[in-house]
């Protein structure tokens, strides 16, 4: 049986570096709790306040086995900063990651998941419908990616990042969904207006039923009030807290 390295990193990292693994340690344990997660695949990453380093989970872990101090410290081509780091990474399930975080310096917070509505959606051609207001959260900055193939291709970095733009939200096509923000909260709480908006939607239409769309002039105008959805005092400093909160009552030892 592997045994996890058991290690703790806290009073030996910056506070802004501790604050920033105990926030990303929570989100991979709240992807579980809401059964958003894949086996030991897919990813989130979080830059460290003030530097070009990143932490993303060990390869190999689970998402309830990861902790504030076996995040793995890198660099932006994947490279561990950290030497005496007894983990690795999954180099190709950084790939789309530091594609955004290289051209996305607004954001601090990158997810990536593969939930079965998620992709489902990604998969149809018309993409997220305007059938509820989760919908219209993610329609205000969302973008599409076709599928490549397995992400080890360098090259389709730069179409990926033409494509996502200044967005927030992308579904990536046969593949998942992706979501960023300027905080760890700000990108949680976009999956989760993502995740239920796909939720929704796959309910909706297995019913058969002729579906009630929302006009496109109550989309345009939740676009324009979407600098105050999930960010700041309205959205992921608000909200956060209370996930945390959460977290430290399932199983504190996320933190340590």
């Amino acid at each position: 049986m592997f045994e996890i390295p058991q290690l703790s990193l806290q009073g030996k990292v910056s506070d802004e570096e501790w604050q920033t693994r105990v926030d990303l340690a929570a989100c991979y344990r709240l992807v579980v709790l809401h059964g958003w997660d894949d086996l030991i695949y897919t990813h989130i990453s979080a830059r460290i306040p003030n530097t070009e380093h990143y932490l993303i989970n060990a390869f190999g872990l689970a998402f309830d086995e990861i902790t504030a101090s076996n995040l793995v410290k890198i660099d932006i081509d994947g490279n561990i900063i950290d030497k005496d780091c007894p983990f690795t990474i999954n180099p190709a399930g950084f790939t789309i990651h530091s594609a955004v975080h290289e051209a996305r310096h607004d954001a601090q917070c990158v997810m990536h998941l593969h939930t079965n509505e998620t992709i489902a959606v990604a998969s149809i051609e018309e993409g997220l419908l305007p059938l509820s207001q989760y919908a219209m959260f993610a329609l205000a900055s969302i973008s599409y990616h076709n599928y490549e193939g397995l992400a080890v291709n360098a090259q389709e970095k730069k179409r990926l990042q033409s494509d996502l733009g200044d967005a927030n939200f992308m579904l990536l096509r046969n593949h998942g969904g992706l979501t960023l923000g300027q905080t760890v909260g700000d990108a949680f709480m976009h999956m989760y207006d993502l995740a239920r908006a796909c939720q929704i939607q796959v309910q909706i239409l297995s019913q058969g039923k002729p579906t009630v769309l929302v006009e496109q002039h109550i989309v345009d105008g939740i676009k324009a009030q979407a600098n105050v959805v999930h960010t700041g005092a309205t959205g992921g400093q608000k909200s956060w807290p209370a996930m945390l909160r959460r977290v430290y009552r399932h199983d504190p030892t996320f933190a340590s």
